[in-house]
């Protein structure tokens, strides 16, 4: 049996952002089409509980094939120079269930995760942008910031993270690589002040993001919380915005900030303006004013990974890139 291992520079080489972002608009179809198969995804946490082993399985209809994502979340894993999602991604051939690549899954997350945000965008936000504010300042951050710009226009970007000396850092090691002025923002009233388009790639458990700071005819990326008890975004952001998902199985039990508004009664399940490929597919209205609030909560869901590790494994393959290992 051949395993064909492709490590973290490959997968940069081969899977653009822009390409991401073709890809994952195709995949939020499929998923919304159900041709997928797609179990909640599971954790485990080690004796401290600031260490998790997850993983996240799934079998996706069209390109046919199943695999599976095993990712370590340990928390200060940045401060050391690590990923804070460590793991790999195994994909698997329909025909006979044989394992037929191995590559890394941090890179799959952060390309993909920030391909279903632009997607996203390029639905819900207003055609007409000036401002982007970006949340964080670890990889989602990064990834957020190149794919927001594949499909829309920024005049200034604002970035904000609890440590100045990363949002600094940040700034400096982008500023080339992007035509847009980058902003550093002292506080988050600052960095979303009048802005367009925010993105919440933090790793906070309670809200830094409040409604009244927000303007009329913002969208919202809220991707940092991703479990029940934890949000960065307070329960007026959810009740007065039209309220997309990426998966409405994961949404309704793994949404933090809608799982907590709900819990108090403030909402229901009817919140949910439907799911964003419902939105591609012309089933579901997206924006209808330039005056909305729209919000997309991304989890993230399998079809995701193995609709890119599916197209990063074809494009090796065919181009021998990696190394094959005979098991």
């Amino acid at each position: 049996m051949n395993i064909r291992m492709i490590s973290a520079s490959d997968i940069n080489s081969i899977l653009s952002y822009k390409t991401c972002i073709n890809i994952i608009r195709k995949v939020m179809v499929e998923t919304t089409n159900r041709n997928v198969h797609l179990p909640l995804r599971q954790g485990m946490r080690l004796n401290d509980d600031d260490k998790i082993l997850g993983y996240m399985f799934g079998y996706l209809g069209e390109p046919k094939c199943f695999g599976v994502k095993l990712v370590s979340l340990f928390k200060n894993n940045n401060e050391k120079g690590f990923s804070s999602h460590l793991g790999l991604m195994v994909l698997y051939e329909i025909n006979n269930g044989l394992p037929i690549a191995i590559m890394d899954g941090s890179v799959i997350t952060s390309i993909r995760t920030a391909a279903a945000s632009a997607v996203a965008t390029e639905y819900l936000a207003r055609k007409k942008v000036s401002i982007l504010s970006i949340l964080g300042t670890g990889e989602q951050a990064k990834s957020h910031l190149y794919t927001m710009n594949c499909v829309r226009s920024f005049n200034q970007i604002k970035i904000w993270g609890r440590n100045p000396d990363k949002v600094q850092t940040f700034i400096n090691k982008h500023k080339n690589n992007i035509n847009t002025n980058l902003k550093y923002a002292e506080n988050v009233e600052s960095a979303v002040k009048n802005a367009d388009v925010i993105c919440t790639v933090t790793s906070s458990s309670k809200p830094i993001l409040f409604s009244k700071w927000i303007k009329s005819g913002a969208h919202l990326n809220l991707v940092g919380s991703s479990v029940p008890n934890k949000s960065e975004v307070d329960s007026d952001i959810v009740l007065k915005s039209k309220y997309y998902v990426d998966y409405l199985e994961s949404t309704l039990a793994q949404a933090g900030e809608f799982l907590i508004a709900k819990k108090n009664r403030l909402l229901d399940d009817s919140h949910i303006q439907g799911e964003i490929g419902e939105v591609i597919l012309g089933k579901k209205k997206g924006r209808t004013s330039d005056t909305e609030i729209t919000v997309y909560k991304s989890l993230g869901v399998a079809s995701q990974d193995l609709a890119a590790a599916y197209y990063v494994y074809q494009n090796a393959k065919n181009n021998n890139i990696g190394q094959l290992i005979k098991i």
